[in-house]
């Protein structure tokens, strides 16, 4: 069991993501966005929190149980080493919008793709609103 993404500045919404793919099979991976590629996903004011830091606070979980930094912006290359049984995506994405790249890493480990409901209102961009406010 695997998903991905920036994690950037960790709130409720993460731990609840990813407690719900965590229910999706008995291990789950994480593959974290490098700095780099956060910037390129999220802008110049992106990432708050360090890879490192967001790698040390994931690991510290429970429900997560490795993580590995990944430098580019598509998970491809993380899936490809992981392959994983089940790839799970927030619920802003679909299975027929994901990266193509990514969709034919998946295919080449015959990975199940569970779409995991967002909780609402609960992202980092609200945060940083907030906090600018």
């Amino acid at each position: 069991m695997a998903t991905s993404g920036c994690f950037d500045l960790l709130h409720v919404g993460h731990l609840k993501y990813l407690t719900e793919a965590r229910s999706l099979g008995d291990f789950l991976w994480v593959g974290l966005n490098g700095d780099a590629s956060v910037r390129e996903l999220k802008g110049p004011g992106r990432p708050i929190v360090p890879e490192s830091d967001r790698a040390e606070l994931l690991a510290a979980w429970r429900v997560v149980d490795a993580v590995t930094i990944f430098p580019g912006v598509r998970a491809t290359a993380f899936l490809r080493a992981v392959q994983p049984d089940v790839y799970a995506k927030g619920g802003d994405h679909t299975v027929a919008l994901l990266n193509a790249e990514e969709a034919e890493a998946l295919r080449e480990c015959n990975a199940l793709i569970e779409i995991v409901p967002l909780v609402p209102s609960k992202s980092t961009t609200n945060l940083v609103k907030q906090i600018a406010t």
